[in-house]
């Protein structure tokens, strides 16, 4: 077992599908699936259960990617680190998992220009920690979505994203030109873990308490829908998959996408960063 398969596991975990998991990673679905089968026998132990309704992580599988995201966590920090000492001119970049972006993209060629002698670390997160790591230290800088506890934090917003409900294809209320938040008091909502900020979690079920699965992916989220029938919040402009559709949202704020850093934090990369997302995601 090594870091690089433990990398190739959590992207499965995270996508329940091996074909996504490869396009994420940038590599063929054959030697990811011998990769996750070479982890299953150094285990002893099935990591997923796989069948032709998709793939679903197993009790062992979940433990494992609990203790996968901690152990990579604390491996980034240590190359953080020895990069710091080294003097290296490193920026730690955060980004929730919430699918590409053409600002995105723009922002790292504006930025590449900008400052082609710095190394750019991107930290992908999960759905459970809006800051992308950044209030446990383990950015520098986040492009992620508000709202969240700012204590301690710098934040400036970029760009506001309209949102709708992410509903089954097949609901009743797929077919509406838009929906209120009382059209779905009723039904459960896909929710985060316990622990998770509550600023964050209230925001993504519509202000309100939900009973439902709980998610920490956006791939979780769409499962939790189309495999059982709840509801969600998402981005009226993403793309929800086969068998799911998004229908605006009238009485929901827009989600803001945001860049945020520590308060008091002098580093000119972060400075540099932000004004080129402010540009990157206006255009």
């Amino acid at each position: 077992m090594d870091l690089r398969t433990l990398r190739y596991f959590v992207a499965v975990a995270e996508e329940l599908h091996f074909g996504r998991a490869a396009a994420r990673l940038h590599m063929s679905q054959p030697p990811l699936s011998r990769a996750i089968k070479h982890l299953e026998t150094d285990f002893g132990a099935v990591l997923f259960d796989r069948s032709s309704a998709g793939v679903a992580l197993t009790p062992a599988g979940a433990v494992l990617l609990d203790e996968a995201r901690a152990l990579l966590g604390r491996a980034d920090r240590v190359r953080e680190r020895v990069a710091a000492a080294a003097g290296a001119a490193v920026l730690t970049v955060g980004v929730l998992g919430d699918g590409t972006d053409p600002a995105a993209a723009r922002l790292a060629v504006d930025y590449r220009r900008l400052h082609p002698r710095v190394e750019v670390r991107v930290r992908e997160t999960g759905l459970t920690d809006p800051t992308c790591g950044l209030h446990a230290g383990r950015v520098d800088v986040a492009l992620t979505r508000a709202p969240f506890d700012e204590t301690g934090l710098s934040v400036h917003v970029v760009r506001a994203d309209p949102v709708g409900a992410l509903l089954r294809t097949d609901d009743p209320l797929a077919g509406r030109a838009s929906l209120t938040r009382a059209d779905l008091a009723d039904r459960r909502w896909f929710r985060f873990p316990e622990g998770t900020d509550p600023l964050w979690q209230r925001y993504w079920n519509g202000g309100e308490p939900r009973e439902g699965p709980v998610v920490r992916a956006v791939q979780e989220c769409r499962q939790a829908v189309l495999w059982n029938g709840t509801v969600g919040v998402t981005i009226l402009a993403h793309r929800p998959g086969e068998g799911l559709t998004v229908v605006p949202l009238s009485d929901m704020p827009p989600s803001r996408v945001v860049v945020a850093w520590r308060e008091g934090d002098a580093n000119p990369l972060i400075r540099s960063f932000a004004r080129t997302a402010a540009t990157a995601y206006r255009d």
